[in-house]
């Protein structure tokens, strides 16, 4: 009997700690990662490091005085050496370690056996980054980071710097606008195209920065965040009124840089190779970010006259992707699709556009044009983003390197709390104060109860 009663407590015991396993494997996958594939993983790779580099190609012949000594210390089979690695570095969601690659080798061929590297360590991903020349490190991601997203707690921020989303290497993708000063985000309805924008305008409201937003919804995606902008336009019409203004505010700034450097009046603007960040920080102008929302509205016509104010902005656009950077003035344009197919000048907007977001599109065309010019291969990848998974997007620029990237939830209150709390940060520029929204007080979000009061008595 008491054989039997053992018997039943180690079987419940064996129960509980598989169910245990399995709720931490499917809802807290980084908990899952840290008490039991982390241990595995490690002992996997210390066993079968060697057997797996050799399997990969990634061995070379043993130097003559290595061979010798084999040879002569222990009389066995002298085998190919494998990469030296260096220590084991635990994190929340893998492995890290390097690799010192052995003469003749390089990057690309470890890139090259990732995946067999991947199989054979059993974890979800492998990627390889060079450190420095003959060092790469090898970074082993044990769980599908873009499943669940939970930005790094040390996120690579700072001045015109926004952690905006998680790269499928568990890396955060940060929005650097001195690196790539303009940018393309495409997506289709509930992509979660509008939660990037989210995140960028809450990163940006804490900076001395000017936040200028193009909406031709109305301005209904950027109510909310009014109190932080310093301009705002709604339809094409304050679109084709703000954006001259813009203009000739950078044309403002190429004057003073000529002042400030001594350089001639005449000098064209496009012949200037400084910019504002080079003049003393009490004469340097604040930064403007332009947001431009629904891109293709500032494209549609439909009388001669509207035909003509579209090509007048995006002249303008085009000229503020050209010299903007210069004069600190940065843009962001977003929409559902931009092709040449929305009229003159858009393909040539979309070459100054350095940086690349694609969402989840509805044809491979729309992938193509935010993608085919500059990484033909990611475009597979931007098609195969499910309706699913929103905020998931595929992230590149001119170099032609690539990556997945999800954006984690932020919820409308919590961005338009954001924007509240640094109101004061507005940077009032005098040739936009005509521009800036009109701050409404928010209505009550309290809920109002259907049910009676009940009566008060003694």
């Amino acid at each position: 009997m008491s054989d039997l009663m053992t018997l039943v407590e180690v079987g419940g015991a064996v129960t509980a700690v598989g169910g245990c396993t399995a709720y931490l494997r499917a809802e807290q996958p980084a908990a899952y990662r840290s008490l039991v594939g982390l241990p595995v993983s490690t002992a996997r790779l210390l066993g079968s490091y060697g057997s797996v580099m050799d399997a990969c190609g990634l061995t070379v012949a043993p130097s003559r005085l290595r061979a010798l000594a084999v040879r002569t210390t222990t009389r066995r089979e002298v085998r190919p050496v494998p990469p030296r690695r260096g220590f084991i570095r635990p994190t929340s969601t893998g492995l890290r370690l390097r690799l010192r690659l052995a003469p003749g080798q390089e990057p690309a061929d470890v890139a090259a056996s990732a995946e067999r590297l991947r199989r054979a360590w059993g974890v979800h991903a492998v990627y390889v980054t060079e450190v420095k020349p003959g060092v790469v490190e090898l970074r082993l991601v044990g769980f599908d980071v873009l499943r669940k997203v939970r930005m790094p707690r040390r996120a690579a921020g700072g001045f015109l710097k926004v952690p905006v989303a998680l790269r499928e290497d568990a890396t955060a993708f940060v929005r650097d606008y001195r690196a790539i000063p303009h940018q393309l985000t495409l997506g289709a309805t509930l992509s979660g195209k509008s939660m990037y924008l989210r995140h960028l305008v809450a990163g940006l409201a804490a900076q001395p920065v000017a936040l200028v937003r193009i909406d031709c919804k109305r301005g209904v995606e950027l109510a909310p965040f009014a109190a932080r902008l310093s301009a705002l336009a709604t339809d094409p019409e304050q679109a084709a009124e703000l954006l001259p203004v813009l203009v000739r505010e950078m044309e403002d700034r190429y004057d003073l840089i000529k002042a400030r450097q001594g350089i001639a009046p005449s000098t064209p603007n496009e012949e200037i190779t400084s910019d504002v960040w080079g003049l003393p920080e009490s004469q340097r102008p604040v930064p403007i970010v332009l947001f431009v929302d629904e891109a293709a509205e500032l494209f549609l016509v439909a009388t001669k006259k509207d035909e003509e104010r579209r090509d007048e902005m995006v002249t303008q656009l085009i000229r503020l992707a050209q010299l903007g950077r210069a004069a600190g003035i940065y843009l962001e344009v977003c929409g559902q699709r931009f092709g040449a197919e929305l009229g003159k000048g858009a393909t040539m907007l979309r070459a100054q556009l350095t940086g690349r977001v694609c969402h989840r599109v509805n044809d491979e065309a729309s992938a193509k044009m935010a993608l085919g010019d500059i990484a033909p291969e990611a475009v597979g990848a931007a098609c195969a983003i499910a309706p699913e998974r929103p905020g998931l997007a595929v992230a590149g620029d001119t170099s032609g390197g690539w990556s997945r990237i999800r954006t984690p939830y932020l919820s409308l209150a919590d961005a338009a709390a954001i924007c509240d709390a640094n109101a004061h940060l507005v940077l009032n520029l005098p040739s936009l104060e005509r521009f800036r929204p009109v701050v409404r007080s928010r209505p009550d979000a309290r809920p109002v109860s259907l049910a009676k009061a009940q009566p008060v008595t003694d």
